[in-house]
C-alpha cells in the first residue's frame, strides 16, 4: 500500500488543519458517486485509512516510526463505530448531514438583500497621466437595480410566491450511495435557486431579475505616480446586488504606456542626452525634456562619456505622498564626429601638434585628451 503521506498530497510535518483540507480535497475527486473510474472506490478507502491513521497522534507516531507494521491489527478496514474523520466529509459532501449543516438544512436561504459583485475595469493611461494624476471619464456595464420593481422581479401590485417544487423549503433530497450505505443529500433546489419562492408574474422591465445592464459614465480619479498593476477601488460602483441588495465595488487596474524618451524605476526617471565633443570638452548648458517641459542642464566641462547627471526633483512623485519626488538621471553620450571640414581639420591638427611631444613647452592639464580623441601619437 502507498505511503499514507503520499496518498493524502501531504508532506510529513503537515499540521492537522493542512492534513484535514487535503483529506477532503481528496475524498471529494475520488469519491464514488462523483469519479467513476475503475479504481476510483478502492482509492476513496486507501485515503479514508490514512486520513484515520494520520489524524490521531498516537497513530500517527507510530506509523512514523514503524510504519503500517506499527499499527499492528489496526491495519484492517476502518472501525466504523466510530465516524471519525468522515463525518467531517460527510459534512462536506452532504450539507445537513452530522454536523452544523444540519441545523440549517430544513430552512430556505436568505431571501433578503444580498451584496452585488465586484467588478473589473482594464484602463491604459499615458506616461504623463501617471506621473502627474488626472480625472478621467470612462464608460463601464453594470447591472443596476430595476427602478420599475425596486429590485424584487416582480410586477408591481403581485409578488413572489411559494415554489412548488420544494414546498418553500429551498432545498430538495435525494438518497445517494456511498461504500458506507445510503446518506441523504440535501441539494439547493434547482427551481427557486434556494430562495423556497419563485416569480410568478415578473417585473417588465427587467424580466424578473430584479436588475438591469446599464452603461454608465464614470468620472474617476487617478492619483499621481500610479504604475502599471496600480488597482483603484471605487466604492459601490460594481453591480447592484440581488433583491435590492447593496452595489459591490469598482476596481480599475491601470496600464501604463511607455514614454519615447523616458523610463521609469521606481521614483526615478532615467534618459539619455548626447552633446558634441567640444561641449563635453568645454563645457556647456542645454535644454533637456523632462515631465515638466524642457529645463535647463549644465554639461560641467570636461565631462566624460556614460557620466550621469541628475535633475532633482522631476522624476515621478510617490503615491499617496506627491510631495516626496524622485530625480531625473541623464546619462551623457558623446558625439564623435565620422566627418570633418578642412578648417576644423587644421585647426585639429594645430591643436593635436601643440600637444604632441615637440610642443612639451605649452604642456596643457588637457594633453592626452585630444591624442586620445583623434588618435594622434605624439
Amino acid at each position: 500500500m502507498a505511503d499514507f503521506y503520499d496518498l493524502l498530497g501531504v508532506s510529513r510535518d503537515v499540521d492537522p488543519d493542512s492534513l484535514k483540507r487535503a483529506y477532503r480535497r481528496m475524498a471529494r475527486q475520488y469519491h464514488p458517486d462523483i469519479n467513476k473510474d475503475p479504481g476510483a472506490e478502492d482509492r476513496f478507502k486507501e485515503i479514508g485509512r490514512a486520513y484515520e491513521v494520520l489524524s490521531d497522534p498516537q497513530t500517527r507516531a507510530r506509523y512514523d516510526q514503524f510504519g503500517e507494521a506499527g499499527l499492528g491489527g489496526a491495519a484492517g478496514a476502518p472501525d466504523m463505530g466510530d465516524m471519525g474523520g468522515f463525518a467531517d466529509l460527510f459534512e462536506t459532501f452532504f450539507q445537513g448531514f452530522g454536523g452544523p449543516g444540519a441545523a440549517g438544512a430544513g430552512r430556505p436561504r436568505r431571501q433578503g438583500p444580498q451584496q452585488g459583485d465586484d467588478l473589473r475595469y482594464d484602463l491604459t493611461i499615458d506616461f504623463e497621466q501617471a506621473v502627474f494624476g488626472q480625472e478621467q471619464e470612462i464608460k463601464i456595464p453594470h447591472l443596476e437595480t430595476c427602478d420599475t420593481c425596486g429590485g424584487s422581479g416582480a410586477k408591481a401590485g403581485s409578488g413572489p410566491t411559494t415554489c412548488g417544487t420544494c414546498g418553500g423549503a429551498g432545498q430538495v433530497r435525494r438518497a445517494t450511495r456511498t461504500p458506507f450505505g445510503s446518506f441523504t443529500q440535501v441539494a439547493e433546489c434547482p427551481n427557486c435557486g434556494g430562495t423556497g419562492q419563485v416569480i410568478s408574474d415578473p417585473c417588465g422591465s427587467c424580466g424578473g431579475q430584479g436588475v438591469k445592464q446599464v452603461r454608465k459614465k464614470l468620472r474617476i480619479n487617478i492619483p499621481a505616480g500610479v504604475d502599471t498593476g496600480t488597482r483603484l477601488r471605487v466604492t459601490g460602483e460594481g453591480n447592484a446586488g440581488p433583491r435590492g441588495g447593496p452595489s459591490g465595488d469598482l476596481y480599475v487596474f491601470l496600464t501604463v504606456r511607455n514614454h519615447p524618451r523616458l523610463q521609469r524605476d521606481g521614483l526615478n526617471i532615467f534618459s539619455e542626452v548626447k552633446v558634441s565633443y567640444l561641449q563635453a570638452i568645454l563645457g556647456d548648458t542645454i535644454e533637456v525634456e523632462t515631465v515638466d517641459g524642457s529645463k535647463e542642464l549644465e554639461i560641467p566641462a570636461g565631462t566624460q562619456p556614460g557620466t550621469v547627471l541628475t535633475l532633482p526633483n522631476l522624476g515621478i512623485p510617490k503615491l499617496g505622498n506627491p510631495v516626496a519626488r524622485g530625480d531625473q538621471r541623464v546619462t551623457v553620450t558623446v558625439d564623435l564626429p565620422k566627418r570633418i571640414s578642412d578648417v576644423e581639420r587644421e585647426l585639429l591638427e594645430q591643436l593635436a601638434g601643440h600637444h604632441s611631444a615637440r610642443g612639451k613647452q605649452h604642456h596643457h592639464h588637457n594633453s592626452g585628451l585630444f591624442a586620445r580623441l583623434f588618435g594622434q601619437k605624439g
